[in-house]
């Protein structure tokens, strides 16, 4: 299934996108896409459910982040070799893990805001991987298990306040707008191999990142696993898994986005995201 959540930013509805590529309205089967509704039994509930009878939403609404009330935004840094040697960072022995604000969190195609001042905003395409059922000290082997679902994140990323301010990468993460998702959270049993995933970044209609899922350093499996035991993974927990190499930061000289700028990124089977690039309003 792909599962969405329309409409105007706080008052978003549960939606399905039917075969046809087709909005429909959940709103009579869940009240709301989020940590309640990620379990087996709950999405089994609205599997069960026709689309043909399900409310038709005309027009094109928009998209918000189709989980709601994410409890962690956890994210893994330098898990593509090639993305390390382009950042000029070794190949790390263990997954690296920090954390993105959930306040970042936005819509797949809402704007990305400078922040005030910055000069070295970036762009990461990454698959997002959705946390359904709790998960503590689980094994490589039962990881996959505890997954609802994959979706498209823009990793959003301030070089100068991640590398140049200290040694805590989430100040340059966390910043208002830096984390788009979706358009749609589609759900496990329609992706077969979740190591096989193509994936790829455009600046203003330039291809800047091209990659597959199958380059990762540590795959899905691994990586809820290793996180799983050094904190407990929650329903509606999202982890964001690295980005292959392409990004500003690695190009010679560094190129980073600016006003006016258009970003648009996609993964196979889950959909595509664009962004315009705004100056920082305060408010």
């Amino acid at each position: 299934m792909k599962l969405v959540r329309y409409g105007n930013p706080g008052r978003e509805k549960p939606g399905l996108i039917d075969a046809d590529g087709k909005l429909r309205d959940l709103s009579g089967v869940v009240p709301d896409i989020g940590p309640a509704q990620l379990s087996p039994a709950v999405l089994a509930k609205i599997r069960k459910a026709n689309p043909a009878k399900l409310p038709l939403v005309r027009g094109k609404p928009r998209m918000g982040c189709p989980v709601a009330g994410v409890p962690k935004f956890i994210a893994i840094g330098l898990n593509y070799a090639d993305h390390a040697a382009e950042s000029n960072a070794p190949i790390p022995k263990e997954p690296i893990v920090f954390m993105k604000a959930t306040s970042c969190i936005q819509g797949p195609n809402d704007p990305v805001m400078l922040p005030k001042g910055s000069v070295k905003t970036d762009w990461e395409v990454e698959l997002g991987v959705v946390i359904g059922t709790t998960a503590r000290y689980v094994s490589r082997k039962d990881a996959l298990s505890y997954v609802a679902g994959y979706c498209v994140i823009n990793d959003v990323s301030e070089r100068e306040y991640q590398l140049e301010r200290g040694s805590q990468w989430d100040k340059g993460k966390g910043c208002d707008t830096f984390g788009p998702i979706g358009p749609w959270l589609v759900t496990a049993d329609e992706i077969p191999n979740v190591q096989r995933l193509g994936m790829w970044l455009d600046v203003n209609g330039e291809r800047m990142q091209t990659g597959n899922t199958k380059t990762m350093i540590f795959d899905v499996a691994t990586l809820v696993s290793y996180v799983s035991k050094f904190m407990t993974l929650q329903p509606g927990d999202v982890i964001t898994t690295g980005t292959p190499p392409g990004v500003g930061l690695g190009m010679k000289p560094p190129r980073y986005l600016k006003k006016g700028d258009v970003v648009t990124l996609g993964i196979d089977g889950l959909g595509e995201q664009r962004q315009d690039i705004v100056g920082y309003k305060a408010g």
